[in-house]
Formats: structure tokens, sequence, C-alpha cells
């Protein structure tokens, strides 16, 4: 029995989109480059704890920041206040970034001048888990307004994730929010998965993040040049 169109067409959108991402990730490998996205629903603290990383990594690493969003450059105004190289993707009516918007975003710009590179995707727990973006690592944020089952009502995208950074620690107490259930919740959908505690505004976790950044950007440039050697 043939498959409705609506599934062939997801199907070739995606195939396309894995084929080009494999091909940004060898970009990325070559130029050196260590690649982050970020995911999380609207609102949960991606703009703001990126702006505190863009600006805490400067002058000692060349980092920029794409920014995806469905309407305006707030955002990517924003995050300029760290000084980083930012663009803003303006995706319409389109709920994620994909890999071709990611390309051309990245088409006036030399990889070989950065040293990490982060993707906030647009706010939304669901279309950004199936759309490889040739990233590195890709790290899902959950804010302690949000609960404790929001793992648990999106489990695809923290399966998809490398890290889970629970975000607006300083609001924890006032939301009543049980960090233990949601850190559980979390491990009950991606097992093994690293859990980091983080506030933009008061800075708690914010080092211990970036650390965590460094680490993998040392060990992936350790692994391309023994592969050389």
């Amino acid at each position: 029995m043939d498959e409705p169109r609506i599934v062939e067409v997801r199907r070739k959108i995606l195939k396309e989109n894995d084929l080009l991402a494999r091909s940004l990730r060898n970009r990325f490998r070559d130029s050196g480059v260590t690649v982050i996205s970020l995911v999380s629903s609207p609102g949960a603290g991606k703009t703001a704890l990126l702006e505190r990383v863009l600006t805490e990594f400067q002058p000692v690493y060349r980092v920029a920041a794409l920014v995806g969003d469905l309407a305006t450059e707030n955002d990517a105004a924003r995050l300029a206040r760290s000084g980083a190289l930012v663009k803003q993707i303006i995706t319409g009516t389109v709920c994620h970034l994909d890999a071709g918007m990611v390309e051309r975003a990245l088409a006036d710009w030399s990889l070989h001048n950065l040293d990490i590179l982060f993707i906030e995707n647009v706010g939304n727990l669901v279309c950004p888990s199936s759309f490889d973006l040739g990233e590195d690592l890709r790290l899902v944020l959950v804010s302690t307004p949000e609960g404790e089952d929001k793992p648990l009502k999106y489990p695809t995208i923290f399966n998809t994730a490398d890290i889970a950074v629970i975000t607006k620690l300083d609001l924890a107490a006032a939301t009543g929010v049980d960090m233990l259930t949601l850190s559980r919740n979390i491990g009950a959908v991606r097992p093994g998965i690293k859990i980091m505690h983080v506030s933009a505004r008061t800075d708690e976790g914010i080092s211990e993040l970036m650390n965590w950044i460094i680490f993998q950007h040392d060990a992936k440039l350790h692994s391309q040049s023994m592969k050389a050697g």
C-alpha cells in the first residue's frame, strides 16, 4: 500500500536535511569549530543563558551565535551586547531551524575564525528534535517554572540531547518545583544524561557549564589531532 504523500514529502525533507547536516558537520570539523545547539520551550531562558556565556567566553575564546526565531531580531540584538558575532535567522511560519537555514546564515562567515559556535533554535520542544543542524552537541533546557513533567511530555527532544540544563534556578523555591523529581524524570527518558543547574540572573552554575563546554571543545580538538597524526 502506498504511503500518503505527506509522509513521502516529510521523509524526503528529512533525508535532504540529514545530508546537508552531514556536510556542515564535516565543515565544522575541518575548521576546528565546536558547534553547540540550544533547544527549549519558549521562555525557558535560552537567550539569557547564552548572553552570559558569550560574554564570559570572550576574549579568550572566539565565539559566535546564530539565533532562530519566528519573527523580530530582538534576541540577536540582545546577544550582540556581548560583543560576539551574532546573526538572526527569521524562520517565519517554520517552528524550527534546519541545516539549510544554518548553511545560508554562515555563507559570509569564516569558520576558521571561530572556536565555538552556538545555535539557538526556535522555542519549541517538538519540531527541532527531528532536524540535525550538524552540531557537535545539543543542549536541552528546561526551566524551573515549567514543572517536573516537561521531560515526560516531550521525551524525544530529551533523547536527542547530550546534556540537560535546568534553568532559572533562582526561581525554584518560588515555583515550588521538586528538583529531585524533575531530575529523575529527565533521567527516566534519557538514562545517564548529564544534568546541570544554572541561573543566568545569579550566575549560579554558569562557570560549571562553561567548563563543560571548554572540556568538550578541547576533547574535539584533541581527537582531531590524534586522527591527523
